[in-house]
C-alpha cells in the first residue's frame, strides 16, 4: 500500500528559530495518530511573505501559524477571515482550503482563557501596538475591561491602534489591574526585558496581574519579577500552548491533546 503523502503545517516568522511551535505541534500530531503530518519552521522575511504563502498549498501545506512581524500582512493575504480576525485586524493562523487561505486569530481567546484574574471592569495596560497587541486589546475590551490603555515607544502607533479598537493611548506606564506585554522586549534576551519596557522591576507591584507574550528557556525578567512579588503571572509558553491548541483544532479537525502540548513546550502540566 502506498504511503500517504506528508501533510505539512508550519510557523511563519522573521526571526522564528526560537519558536517551540514545531515541538508542540509535532507532539500533538503524534498524540492523535496523525503520523503522516509534520510541522516545521518557516523563516520568511517580509519581502517574501506574499509569494511564500501563495506557494505553500501546492507543496502540501494544510495551514500555518503566523508570528512577528507578519500578523497584519497575513490577514491581508487571506481570501476569507473569521469575524474575530477581521475585527482585530491581524491573523496568527492561516488554513488553506479550496478557495484560498482563511485567516483566524487564536491569540485573543487564548489570552482570555489563560488570565488568572477576572476581566470585566478591569483597567488594563497593553504594551505594544503590533499584531499581538491588537489581539490583546480587542480581546480584553470584548471581555468587558473598563479601560484598555495602550503604550508604544512610537506614540503615534499607540494612538492609531487605540482609535481603531477603542482603547486609550498613553505615553507612560501607569498602575493597572492587568499588565500585558506584547512587545518583543526580551525576545532575544528574556532576562533583560526591562531594558526596553517603560517600567522597571520595582514598578511591577503596581499591577494586579502580569502577562508576557514573550517566552524563552527561562522566565522572562517581567514574569520572574511578578512571581517573586506574589503577583499572578501568565507567561508566553502558556499562551503559546493555548493558542496553538486552538490552531491545531482548526488545522486537523481533531481535539488538541493539551497535556502533550504542554509537556513538549516545557510548560507546567495541569493537574486537572
Amino acid at each position: 500500500m502506498a504511503r500517504p503523502a506528508t501533510i505539512r503545517l508550519g510557523v511563519i516568522g522573521w526571526p522564528v528559530a526560537h519558536s517551540r511551535s514545531p515541538a508542540i505541534h509535532n507532539a500533538a500530531l503524534d498524540g492523535v495518530g496523525l503520523a503522516h503530518w509534520r510541522y516545521q519552521l518557516l523563516p520568511v522575511p517580509p519581502a517574501l511573505l506574499a509569494e511564500t504563502v501563495a506557494a505553500l498549498p501546492a507543496v502540501g501545506f494544510r495551514g500555518v501559524n503566523v508570528t512577528i512581524p507578519h500578523k497584519r500582512p497575513a490577514l491581508a493575504l487571506a481570501k476569507a477571515a473569521t469575524p474575530r480576525a477581521r475585527a482585530i485586524g491581524a491573523a496568527n493562523t492561516l488554513v488553506f482550503g479550496e478557495h484560498g487561505a482563511e485567516a483566524d486569530n487564536t491569540d485573543a481567546p487564548a489570552l482570555i482563557a489563560q488570565l488568572p484574574v477576572e476581566v470585566p471592569g478591569a483597567v488594563v495596560l497593553v504594551l505594544g501596538a503590533g499584531g499581538s497587541a491588537r489581539a490583546a486589546a480587542w480581546a480584553l475590551l470584548d471581555a468587558g475591561a473598563a479601560e484598555v490603555r495602550i503604550w508604544n515607544r512610537t506614540p503615534e502607533r499607540a494612538a492609531a491602534l487605540a482609535a481603531e479598537l477603542g482603547g486609550t493611548p498613553v505615553r507612560a506606564a501607569q498602575p493597572a489591574d492587568i499588565l500585558v506585554n506584547c512587545t518583543a522586549a526580551g525576545l532575544e534576551e528574556p532576562q533583560r526585558s526591562f531594558v526596553e519596557l517603560p517600567i522597571q522591576e520595582q514598578d511591577v507591584s503596581s499591577y494586579g496581574c502580569v502577562v508576557d507574550f514573550v517566552y524563552g528557556a527561562d522566565e522572562t525578567a517581567l514574569v520572574r519579577a511578578a512571581r517573586a512579588r506574589g503577583i499572578p503571572a501568565t507567561d508566553g509558553l502558556e499562551l503559546l500552548v493555548a493558542q496553538g491548541a486552538l490552531s491545531f483544532e482548526r488545522f486537523t479537525g481533531r481535539p488538541a491533546p493539551i497535556e502533550a502540548m504542554r509537556a513538549a513546550a516545557g510548560a507546567p502540566v495541569s493537574s486537572s
